[in-house]
């Protein structure tokens, strides 16, 4: 429905973290106030480390058809929280394929297979794995994730079951999301041809504080960039508007 999406996202701050845009279907532009701007097209990904702080917009430029993708949120540590906004963004060709002997597909966004497989972006304080699979009917899939990484599965099509190492399965049903248990694998059968999300990530083990668009550490922080970004220091899209009128 277009009109849940199509106002897109205006200007807004972020800071402290990272978000990570994968598109399935159409196209979003985004600006930022450092003076990036773009499009994000089907099958890419933008991976925007906000560091110390941003204001952006994302804006969808179809006005009919089809938007379809994810916006995910990975954390910085203490000590990155302040560090520079950057950006990677990549093109769908970009993004490595794997093929495997049983059919499966797998686009490499972040981290590397155990086949080898290495993902385009690089220089992320989570070591995350962010890997797009397709599956045919009847097969199954085996990847290795780092120990102690926190992981989740998301499926965006037909149906799956993770395997435990007793040989007990869960199903996943389409459009949920499942969080993974302690382990260095994940071993999925596919019931009938299927598409999901393999996400994991390393934790920080430090206290998170969230509120809007900023996630830190202690309150106070939280309360130190409303007050930045009210007093201009994140910059301005608007004022770079400004300046090149």
């Amino acid at each position: 429905n277009p009109n849940d999406y199509i106002a897109g996202f205006p200007p807004h701050p972020h800071r402290g973290f990272e978000t990570v845009t994968y598109l399935l279907a159409g196209r979003v532009k985004h600006r930022d106030s450092a003076g990036h701007s773009g499009t994000v097209k089907t099958g890419g990904v933008q991976w925007m480390t906000a560091g110390r702080g941003i204001e952006h917009s994302e804006m969808p430029q179809q006005e009919n058809g089809l938007l379809e993708g994810f916006q995910l949120w990975v954390n910085l540590p203490s000590a990155k929280k302040m560090s520079e906004p950057r950006y990677q963004e990549l093109e769908p060709q970009q993004i490595p394929e794997e093929q495997h002997e049983n059919g499966t597909m797998v686009r490499v966004i972040a981290g590397i297979t155990s086949q080898g497989t290495q993902g385009p972006v690089t220089e992320i304080e989570a070591s995350p794995l962010f890997f797009d699979i397709n599956v045919k009917a009847n097969t199954e899939y085996l990847e290795q994730i780092p120990e102690g990484h926190n992981a989740f599965i998301y499926l965006i099509s037909g149906s799956v079951s993770v395997v435990d190492e007793k040989g007990e399965s869960s199903s996943i049903p389409a459009r949920h999301l499942a969080i993974l248990g302690k382990g260095d694998a994940v071993r999925i059968q596919a019931d009938e041809a299927s598409r999901l999300l393999l996400v994991a990530g390393k934790p920080f083990g430090e206290p998170i504080a969230r509120h809007g668009p900023f996630v830190m550490n202690k309150p106070d922080e939280i309360d130190q960039a409303y007050q930045d970004y009210n007093n201009g220091l994140f910059g301005s899209i608007r004022e770079q508007d400004n300046a090149v009128a």
